[in-house]
């Protein structure tokens, strides 16, 4: 009874969390909303049964990469941010209109490669977030999936030493 309602609660708190990352001014600030937004999002994965990945999300995005990410906003000291008065109308229901046409899109492309539409049960995720079910899907059927990501967070990475290297000379 108690895991719907912390479910929805952790999604309104994950909503919230990231409207505020959003709207906040400073990046630091920023980075901080998207740290409350990766608790709430591991609370949702708890509650869904998938102890594992709640606890690799806490771990690996809400640690690691969080870490990193503030690292790379003290190294590159951004000053000149976009202000929320320079949106205007058009802006807004742009943004809204592509995130219709991505939604749509994501659904053609799941039905395409028979991806699963419907809801995963309680059931269904506890038998497939463990540590073991997961490290054997991502080390045989997902494992060019694993390493193209390495490659991009490497690249990601070089590219943000280069870029905080030619401001410092």
């Amino acid at each position: 009874m108690a895991s719907p309602f912390l479910f929805f609660l952790l999604a309104a708190l994950a909503i919230v969390a990231s409207i505020g990352m959003l709207v906040a001014r400073s990046p630091v600030s920023s980075a901080l909303w998207l740290v409350l937004t990766m608790f709430s999002l591991s609370g949702i994965y708890l509650t869904l049964n998938a102890t594992f990945i709640g606890v690799i999300q806490i771990l690996v995005y809400a640690g690691a990469i969080m870490v990193l990410f503030l690292f790379v906003i003290m190294l590159l000291n951004l000053s000149a941010l976009p202000q929320l008065g320079d949106l205007d109308g058009t802006k807004i229901l742009g943004f809204i209109l592509g995130v219709a046409i991505l939604a749509q899109l994501l659904y053609v492309l799941a039905l395409g490669f028979d991806l699963p539409i419907a809801p995963v049960t309680p059931a269904m995720a506890a038998e497939g977030g463990d540590a073991g079910t997961l490290g054997k899907a991502l080390f045989t059927r997902y494992a060019l999936h694993l390493e193209i990501a390495g490659i991009l967070l490497l690249a990601a990475t070089i590219g943000a030493v280069m870029l905080a290297q030619r401001r410092f000379q």
